[in-house]
């Protein structure tokens, strides 16, 4: 790898730092693109041993990357995006890891797999993706949510989280924190 590239690489990256996520921290801020990956990252290595037979590591290792492609074309609601917003994305990621030609081909499956969401890992991982959204929206103020975040909230992830009984049971650990939440209008 050259010291170079890889440096330009990581002023890329830096923008998941500055690029904001529609998700609101309890401060009353905007989250940024970073900390919900770290975070994601965290919740999959806390929880390595409740999937034993996982290959946490890889679990790790995806949630670190998968918002990659936001340094680049900044976050987008997953119930904004399209499937335009999608691929630009998507180049926007095959962008960033041509600058390291040297592991680009590990990045790209990785991503793959990501994608095709037929591994257990790369199911955990959306699993995992999915309810640190929503922990986040519990955190923030309920002034901070649209709309059709009150349903979203208690809907989005249930399908990813139902596989893994760990999971399901935080998945509704959740719903049940966001009911308590628009019962008291805070």
């Amino acid at each position: 790898m050259k010291s170079a590239e890889f440096m330009d690489f990581l002023h890329t990256l830096e923008n998941m730092k500055c690029n904001t996520r529609h998700s609101w921290t309890r401060t009353g801020r905007h989250e940024s693109v970073a900390e919900h990956s770290f975070r994601l990252a965290c919740m999959a290595l806390l929880l390595e041993d409740e999937f034993p037979g996982l290959d946490m590591a890889k679990v790790i290792r995806m949630c670190l990357i998968h918002d990659w492609g936001e340094a680049v074309t900044g976050d987008i609601p997953s119930f904004l995006k399209t499937g335009a917003d999608e691929d630009a994305e998507l180049d926007a990621i095959h962008g960033l890891t041509a600058k390291l030609p040297e592991i680009q081909p590990r990045l790209d499956a990785l991503y793959a797999e990501m994608e095709a969401r037929e591994t257990p890992e790369a199911r955990l991982y959306k699993a995992l993706d999915r309810l640190e959204a929503v922990i986040q929206h519990n955190e923030a103020p309920l002034s901070t949510w649209l709309p059709l975040e009150r349903e979203l909230n208690l809907t989005y992830g249930v399908d990813d989280c139902a596989p893994f009984p760990f999971l399901a049971e935080l998945r509704e650990q959740a719903n049940a924190e966001t009911r308590e939440k628009l019962s008291r209008g805070e």
